[in-house]
């Protein structure tokens, strides 16, 4: 490809969601690596987000990636109070100000992510949205959500889930052409997580076991109620180090005074994402307890430590590691006790610099920046409707909701054209570019 070509290709891209730093997680995690190698690949990034307390306006962060911190505060969960219409006036002079063709909308319980994409789309802007996580469709809540989320999906280009199970549920979900979602898992910085077996205990025969997790029933913990005492009670060499927040951590700490294991059960509460590996470097299997699961970047920063991985086998946890890596359990905590100790018997087949070795070349931020790049470029080939043919497909989401998701769409094209009549793009300054980072942190290849 000529220079020319290259330059043709270059995305101006948005990326949008309601989770980012200072907040930590796994989306959070995942827009900044992404963001960071889509700048050395000569892509202008910018990330929205809303307001973090004080933290408000435009800042600036590693290799000059702006962020635009929207001044509107969280309502529940890190979400916006959902508006019909009230973000397109900043939304719409960010798009226009530094230029964007393409807007990439992340996680589907995200307020302003919904917003951005509907926005965009009245503008005539590319859009590729990106799930990250497993829900369900019986309850109140998970009803409510595939429905917003079948209005939004009904009109993006194209679509990334980060497994092949997440796929399934998404598609099943919001009833989203499975040929618009392309599967690009997550990955993880393997120069900041790197083994330190000098951080194990040595010269005794114990055993550390690590969890890294918020404390909540989603991730499984009651069943650590259950299956910690079980382990202690089986293996006398096993310790426990705990780390993370949350409404069941009172439920862990009661078990920890109930069974007398208050020496080896380590409670660390929350614990920075800058010190996880510290944590995780002094032990020697890594337990993850969730009931539900997409991808799981935990496992991966646990694997690249060179700790032996248990997990429950729930949604995509089976395809994130090799056979040899991880010793799956269905969420019962008979089993999941039985799954640790075939992992202690593992223990010494394990040599943490080969397992790390290994994670560098399964997974890489930049191997995922290229193929994420794959799907922009197939967005920017896909038709831009006008507005009556997505009315169309809007209608086609039901015979209630169709007609509601329709009027939500004109309604959103007026206050836009109200807009531009009001104050024409053409008169909006446009900020001028910041020159592409001239290197980057070899450890993210």
């Amino acid at each position: 490809m000529d220079t020319q070509q290259k330059c043709q290709m270059r995305h101006r891209v948005l990326m949008v969601s309601d989770f980012f730093y200072p907040n930590f997680g796994g989306v959070e995690n995942h827009i900044y690596y992404l963001s960071q190698c889509l700048l050395q690949r000569g892509h202008k990034v910018i990330v929205a987000t809303h307001a973090y307390g004080k933290r408000s306006g435009v800042r600036y962060m590693t290799n000059g990636l702006k962020v635009y911190y929207i001044p509107r505060l969280p309502f529940i969960q890190q979400d916006v109070l959902p508006t019909l219409c009230g973000s397109l006036p900043i939304l719409r002079t960010i798009f226009v100000r530094e230029g964007i063709t393409l807007v990439h909308g992340h996680q589907a319980f995200s307020t302003l992510c919904h917003e951005a994409l509907l926005h965009a789309r009245t503008m005539g802007l590319r859009v590729v949205f990106t799930d990250h996580s497993l829900y369900g469709f019986a309850d109140l809540g998970s009803i409510h959500m595939n429905k917003v989320l079948q209005f939004t999906l009904a009109d993006v280009h194209q679509a990334i889930c980060v497994s092949h199970t997440s796929k399934e549920n998404t598609v099943l979900r919001s009833g989203l052409n499975p040929e618009k979602v392309f599967v690009i898992p997550n990955a993880v910085d393997t120069a900041m997580f790197r083994p330190d077996p000098s951080m194990r205990p040595c010269g005794t025969d114990e055993i550390v076991i690590v969890v890294i997790s918020r404390l909540v029933y989603r991730k499984g913990a009651d069943l650590l109620v259950e299956v910690i005492p079980e382990v202690c009670r089986l293996y006398p060499q096993v310790r426990f180090i705990v780390g993370g927040d949350g409404p069941k951590r009172v439920r862990l700490e009661e078990m920890r005074e109930k069974h007398g294991l208050q020496d080896r059960v380590d409670m660390l509460g929350a614990v920075p994402h800058a010190e996880v590996r510290s944590v995780l470097v002094r032990g020697h299997i890594f337990l993850n307890s969730s009931l539900t699961e997409a991808f799981c970047i935990a496992i991966l920063e646990a694997a690249s430590c060179g700790l032996l991985t248990v997990s429950t086998l729930v949604g995509g946890v089976p395809e994130v590691l090799p056979p040899d890596m991880i010793v799956l359990a269905p969420p019962v905590p008979a089993e999941l006790s039985n799954a640790i100790g075939r992992a202690i018997e593992l223990l010494p087949q394990v040599d943490p610099f080969s397992m790390h070795n290994r994670m560098k070349n399964l997974y890489s931020w930049m191997d995922v920046a290229k193929r994420t790049e794959v799907v922009y470029d197939q967005s920017l080939r896909s038709d831009d409707d006008d507005l009556l043919l997505r009315l169309s497909r809007y209608y086609a989401c039901g015979p209630w909701a169709g007609k509601l998701f329709c009027l939500v769409v004109v309604i959103n094209f007026i206050v836009w054209c109200f807009l531009e009549w009001q104050q024409p793009a053409k008169d909006l300054e446009v900020t001028p570019d910041l020159p592409p980072p001239q290197a980057f942190a070899d450890e993210l290849n």
